[in-house]
């Protein structure tokens, strides 16, 4: 598939496992999965950097197989719940260390190009986010409220 602002391919990474089962060799419960997914959000970790970290640390491939529900639906299902979708909300702060940028070097004219462009990006996933009830109807973006945020 290709990648949404250059006329490249996507870029090279790992697999997600194809199966639907838990690993054979996963020793824990899926109440003891959903209790540390818990537990690591609490301690301030994003949905994907828990998702690094079971893989990693814990040899759990993916939640969703073992749990039977996603890593975000876990997090819902114990009222732990962000005002704002993870993607988004990276895309906003990299937005706004751009726009810093730009404050002290209002001439480069490359990361104008940048800012443009992660500001459609948030524009068109914050269209895709309010059709689907994940945002409120009324957010809206704007460069001066990114960086009050």
């Amino acid at each position: 598939m290709a990648r949404i602002h250059v006329h490249t391919h996507g870029k090279s990474h790992s697999i997600r496992p194809t199966s639907k089962s838990s690993p054979s060799w996963l020793t824990q419960s899926p109440e003891q999965v959903s209790s540390l997914v818990v537990q690591m959000s609490k301690d301030g970790l994003s949905p994907s950097e828990i998702g690094l970290k079971l893989r990693d640390e814990h040899a759990i491939p993916l939640v969703k197989p073992v749990v039977g529900k996603s890593l975000t639906r876990v997090l819902a299902d114990n009222n732990i719940k962000t005002d704002m979708p993870e993607d988004l909300d990276k895309l906003v702060n990299k937005a706004l260390g751009l726009q810093r940028h730009l404050k002290i070097h209002n001439s480069d004219s490359r990361n104008v190009r940048s800012l443009e462009l992660v500001e459609a990006k948030i524009h068109r996933l914050s269209k895709y986010y309010k059709r689907t009830g994940k945002l409120q109807q009324n957010w809206k973006y704007a460069a001066v409220i990114a960086q009050l945020e």
